[in-house]
C-alpha cells in the first residue's frame, strides 16, 4: 500500500506535479537535500522542453491549425500543460501556476479590451523570442520571475502589459487617477487588508499616473505589440502621503518630484510594500499554504522563520522555499495529503503517474473547464477559490470522468507497466498503488481489493490484466483519496 519513496513522492507532488517513472529516476538516487536543491537550482537546467512537443513519446497536441501557442489561447494552454508535464524543471512551472493566481489576470477581459483573441493570447502566453514583435506574455514574465526578488517581481507586474489591461493602469493620467491597480497592489499582492486606507489608495492612485502603454502596428495588424511606456506628461508630480512608512528612516511621504522624474514614485512604493513585515507574513504564509497544508493553521513561529528568509534574503522566494522545504513542518507525514490539488494539478498529475503515450492536452481542456479551471482566465483579480471550493458535484463528477477517459486510453500502457506484477490480481493493485501514491486507508484498499479480484478466475492473460489494471487506474484516480495531494 505503501509508495516506494514517500518523502520524494510528497515533494514532487507539491513542488512539481508528481511523479512519473522517469522523475523518480532521476530524483530517486539523490538525497533528499541534493533534491531540494537540483528543484531551486532549475537554472541550470536547459529549458529545452517545449523543442519536444509534436516529437514521438511526449502528450501530444490537437489544434484547428498550425500548433501556435503565441496566437491560439487552447495552444497555449496545451503547451503549458506539456510544459507542467515535461518540464525537467518543475519547481519553475509550480510557481509560474502560483504566481498566474496570486496575480490573477484574465483571457476573457483582455481579449474584449484589445479586441483580438489574437492579440490577448499574446499578451497572456507569447514567448519573445518566437513573437514578431518580441511580445513577451505574463505567463512567461512569471516564469522568468519564479523564484526571483518579489520586488522585481512587483514592479515587472506592475509594468505588465496584460495586467494595466486587467486593472485600467492604461487609463492611469494626472487628470483622471486610476484607483484599480494601487488597491490590489496593497489590498491582494502585498500587505493585505486592514492594512491600507481610502487615502492610501488614492495617493497610490497617483503615484502610478503615467505607467501606461504603447502599441506599435495599425488597428488591423494582429501583431500589434503592447509595451509599458511612462508618460511624463501623464504623472501627477504633487508630493504624496500613506498611513504606513515608505523609507527607511519612517517618512510616510513619497517627496514632489518633477515629472521625468516621476517613474520613481513607483518604484518607492514598490520598494516599501514588497520589504514591509505584513508582506513578508501574508506571502509566506500563502506560499505555506500552496506547498505545506490549507487544512491546518501554520505555526506562527514557523512564519516568522519563513518570513525572516524573505526580509533577510532582499524578498528572494528561493531562499524561503529551501528553507521550507528542508523544514520539519513541510517533511511531516502529518502534512502529506493536506492539500486539496487544483484541477490542473489533479490532470497533470493523473497523466504523470498514470501515462500519456497517444494522449493529447487537447484532451484536457474542456474536463478542466468543468472541474472549473480554465488556465488562462481565473474568474476575478482574488483568483480561483481554493480548498474545498473545487469540489462541487458537477466538478467531481468530471474528475471522476477524466480518470475513466485517461485510464481507458492508458489500458495497454498500464498492463504492460504492470505486467510483472500479473501473479495475482492483489499484486496489480499493489504495483498501481506504487505508481499512482494515494493515501488509502484500510477500507479502501479493502474494496480495490475485492474489485481486482471479482470477476472471473484469475489467470494473469493480458486481456485480464488489461481491463483490470485499466479498471483499478479508473478507481484509484477518481478516489477521494487521489483529490488531496
Amino acid at each position: 500500500m505503501a509508495a516506494s519513496y514517500p518523502l520524494l513522492d510528497h515533494l514532487l507532488r507539491r513542488s512539481g506535479f508528481g511523479a512519473s517513472p522517469s522523475d523518480l529516476a532521476t530524483f530517486g538516487p539523490l538525497a533528499y537535500v541534493r533534491a531540494v536543491d537540483r528543484l531551486i537550482l532549475y537554472q541550470l537546467i536547459p529549458d529545452t522542453v517545449d523543442s519536444h512537443i509534436g516529437t514521438p513519446g511526449y502528450l501530444g497536441t490537437t489544434s484547428a491549425g498550425p500548433f501556435s501557442p503565441n496566437t491560439v489561447i487552447n495552444d497555449a494552454r496545451q503547451r503549458w500543460l506539456f510544459r507542467m508535464l515535461h518540464s525537467e524543471r518543475p519547481l519553475q512551472e509550480k510557481m509560474t501556476l502560483f504566481w498566474h493566481n496570486y496575480f490573477a489576470t484574465g483571457f476573457s477581459k483582455i481579449s474584449g479590451a484589445v479586441g483580438s483573441p489574437t492579440r490577448a493570447t499574446r499578451l497572456m502566453a507569447a514567448k519573445a523570442e518566437e513573437d514578431p514583435q518580441k511580445q513577451r506574455g505574463q505567463i512567461e514574465m512569471f516564469r522568468d520571475n519564479a523564484l526571483g526578488n518579489f520586488r522585481e517581481l512587483l514592479i515587472a507586474v506592475a509594468q505588465d502589459p496584460a495586467m494595466l489591461i486587467w486593472l485600467d493602469g492604461n487609463t492611469n493620467t494626472k487628470t483622471k487617477p486610476q484607483e484599480n491597480f494601487g488597491r490590489e497592489l496593497m489590498e491582494l499582492f502585498t500587505r493585505g487588508v486592514g492594512y491600507y486606507t481610502e487615502s492610501d489608495v488614492y495617493a497610490a492612485a497617483r503615484v502610478f499616473t503615467g505607467w501606461n502603454l504603447q502599441t506599435s502596428g495599425g488597428p488591423g495588424d494582429a501583431n500589434v505589440s503592447y509595451q509599458f511606456v511612462y508618460r511624463p506628461e501623464a504623472h501627477e508630480t504633487s508630493a504624496k502621503t500613506f498611513s504606513f512608512p515608505i523609507y527607511r528612516g519612517g517618512d510616510t511621504t513619497i517627496p514632489a518630484r518633477s515629472a521625468s522624474g516621476g517613474m520613481q514614485d513607483g518604484l518607492d512604493l514598490i520598494a516599501a510594500l514588497a520589504s514591509h513585515p505584513e508582506t513578508a507574513r501574508r506571502l509566506v504564509t500563502k506560499l505555506y499554504e500552496f506547498f505545506v497544508s490549507e487544512t491546518s493553521p501554520p505555526d506562527p513561529r514557523f512564519i516568522d522563520i519563513l518570513a525572516a528568509e524573505y526580509l533577510g534574503n532582499d524578498t528572494a522566494i528561493a531562499p524561503v522555499l529551501r528553507t521550507l522545504f528542508l523544514s520539519g513542518e513541510f517533511r511531516s507525514f502529518s502534512c502529506f495529503f493536506t492539500r486539496y490539488s487544483w484541477p490542473v494539478e489533479f490532470v497533470v498529475r493523473a497523466m504523470k503517474e498514470t501515462g500519456w503515450t497517444g494522449f493529447s492536452a487537447g484532451s484536457t481542456l474542456s474536463p478542466l473547464v468543468n472541474m472549473n479551471q480554465e488556465l488562462f482566465d481565473p474568474p476575478d483579480v482574488a483568483g480561483w477559490s481554493l480548498g474545498q471550493s473545487w469540489f462541487c458535484t458537477g466538478a467531481t463528477l468530471a474528475r471522476m470522468n477524466f480518470a475513466s477517459t485517461l485510464a481507458a486510453n492508458q489500458k495497454i500502457r498500464l498492463a504492460t507497466a504492470a505486467a510483472g506484477a500479473r501473479n495475482s490480481p492483489q499484486a496489480v493493485l499493489d504495483f498501481l498503488l506504487t505508481r499512482l501514491t494515494p493515501a488509502l486507508d484500510n477500507r479502501t484498499y479493502g474494496d480495490l481489493a475485492s474489485y481486482a479480484a471479482g470477476g472471473s478466475p484469475w489467470t494473469g492473460s493480458d486481456a485480464q490484466l488489461q481491463a483490470k489494471a485499466s479498471g483499478l487506474a479508473h478507481l484509484i484516480v477518481g478516489s477521494p483519496e487521489y483529490q488531496v495531494t
